[in-house]
């Protein structure tokens, strides 16, 4: 009976497409669960660490020094005897509070704390909630920009990483993502300040553009078929779904029960896990170029075509980007949310995304994804219309469950359209295209939370979510100009097809499984 030798398997599976697949599908995994861990702790840590909580400055008193005052000053003091120390503390409370606290049979801290708010401001939220709610109102728009930061970095970087995968190829910027994600959550775990924590986030924002062009445009590449290919970007926004699934509700119970930095030492822990298999099947220290020159990112972005696509994508994607900052913090003014149910509040969002983009990445190819994308954009509209209907946590289960799988739909049926309208227009390369879907993630993402708290604080949450939901409603009609791309080869003409998106075994490399060859070969799809 021969032995089973890992390494040796490892030599001869190097490269499969399977393995490529489970690489990518782990980077996506870590870098989405690190972009959504840290939605429940941001808020409540930095609510704890810098609001500052009207002090009543109580000053302990032996009791022996405690001398009898007259009956009108009775009404505005309180005595309360320590059992920790045996002392004698005397608070300054406004007389109806301290009938009201006595005629309950105690004095609790937002009571005696009422008269001392900043501003003559109560500490109670609107809901009666024990938190501030001009404090929470202003930390809507720090927490938002801070989240918008990964975005708006990984938008700048993005254009610069999709040509360098051209040139080096996937492997190199896929390890270096790796180390650059490393980095960043080592710096989430042990930062306490608001702008050390702004660091981190943009840091990630780096490792994130190069893990998820790199990865994308690999198995765009190494997946050559079109229907193959959607199956495979559906497995791989099912990595990215996991990680949405299990990343804010895993951050909200460790920083409840365990502490801030727990949940991020984890995630560095499954980052050197990632690490380690990539230096297994893939060749990070390999530089394998492309056999053709990738069409020029300008190119690309003036193709109508491709534009639709992204818009679809970032449109649907930011809804849940304006989610992020401004939920948790509406649940804390009207819900009196515990931490534990800030993060919990996104499970079934999370839950029916990983659904979605599983379900549709086999579904959609049959049905049109075109059709697919413009009924997930009119969903999401509608999802986001009853977000705020919910009086409880119970009531946003509809709502984000709506929203989660309508995203996947647009998700898992957008994403292999970019390559196949580069199959069909331009240059079979695939990083550049990728780096555009990525910034229209990353547009979503970067506009969503920077402008949500804002417009909150100007107008309120549900104006916000009224303003996001009818905008994916009116965009979702241009999801019909996908129906019949025109192929680059005929210009204009449309595919002689009833369905452009059902190709038959369309197979757009003939030599190779690594890189394309160029668009000239000529070869069209079968009818």
């Amino acid at each position: 009976m021969p032995i089973f030798n890992p390494l040796e398997w490892l030599r001869q599976s190097r490269g499969s497409r399977r393995l490529v697949l489970v690489v990518v599908c782990v980077a996506l995994l870590l870098d989405n669960m690190l972009l959504t861990v840290v939605v429940p702790i941001i808020p409540t840590f930095l609510y704890a660490t810098e609001y500052k909580r009207p002090d009543p400055s109580p000053t302990p008193i032996p009791s022996r020094l405690v001398s009898p005052r007259p009956p009108q000053e009775e009404a505005a003091f309180s005595a309360i005897v320590s059992r920790y120390d045996n002392a004698t503390y005397v608070l300054r409370v406004a007389a109806t509070a301290a009938s009201a606290a006595v005629a309950n049979g105690n004095l609790s801290e937002p009571a005696s704390a009422s008269t001392a708010a900043p501003n003559g401001s109560s500490p109670e939220a609107p809901g009666g909630c024990s938190v501030n709610g001009d404090f929470l109102e202003q930390e809507n728009v720090r927490v938002g920009l801070m989240f918008a930061s990964k975005a708006m970095v990984q938008l700048l970087v993005n254009p610069f990483v999709g040509p360098l995968t051209n040139r080096i190829g996937y492997h190199i910027p896929m390890f270096a993502g790796f180390v650059i994600m490393f980095a960043s959550t080592i710096m989430f775990a042990f930062s306490g300040t608001y702008t050390l924590l702004f660091v981190a986030r943009s840091l990630q924002g780096i490792g994130s553009s190069f893990s998820s062009v790199a990865g994308l445009g690999m198995l765009a590449s190494v997946y050559s078929d079109d229907n193959e290919r959607g199956v495979a970007m559906g497995i791989a926004l099912g990595g990215l779904a996991m990680g949405l699934l299990i990343g804010a509700p895993f951050g909200s119970v460790m920083y409840e029960f365990v502490g801030k930095s727990s949940p991020f030492l984890i995630l560095a822990f499954l980052a050197i896990f990632d690490g380690a298999l990539q230096l297994c099947i893939l060749q990070p220290s390999k530089i394998s170029p492309g056999s053709v020159e990738g069409t020029p990112l300008l190119t690309l972005l003036r193709d109508p075509y491709i534009l639709i696509t992204a818009g679809s994508l970032c449109f649907a994607n930011m809804g849940v980007a304006m989610l992020e900052p401004t939920l948790p913090i509406w649940m804390m003014q009207t819900m009196c949310s515990p931490k534990w149910q800030l993060g919990m509040a996104f499970l079934p969002a999370s839950m029916s995304y990983l659904i979605g983009t599983n379900l549709f990445g086999i579904l959609a190819n049959k049905m049109g994804r075109w059709l697919c994308s413009m009924i997930g954009m009119v969903i999401v509209g509608i999802s986001l219309l009853c977000v705020p209907f919910a009086k409880s946590i119970y009531g946003l289960i509809g709502p984000n469950g709506g929203l989660g799988f309508a995203i996947g739909m647009v998700d898992s049926s957008m994403m292999p359209i970019m390559a196949y309208l580069v199959d069909i227009r331009h240059a079979s390369v695939y990083g550049s295209v990728y780096a555009i879907a990525d910034v229209a993630f990353c547009m979503g993402f970067a506009i969503g939370p920077s402008t949500g708290g804002a417009i909150v604080r100007s107008i309120g949450f549900p104006s916000l979510m009224v303003i996001i939901g009818i905008i994916n409603i009116l965009y979702a009609p241009l999801c019909w100009f996908l129906r019949n791309p025109a192929a680059r080869e005929e210009k204009m003409a449309i595919i002689n097809q009833e369905c452009p998106m059902a190709v038959k075994s369309y197979n757009t490399q003939r030599d190779s499984r690594e890189f394309p060859l160029s668009d000239d070969s000529g070869e069209e799809p079968e009818d």
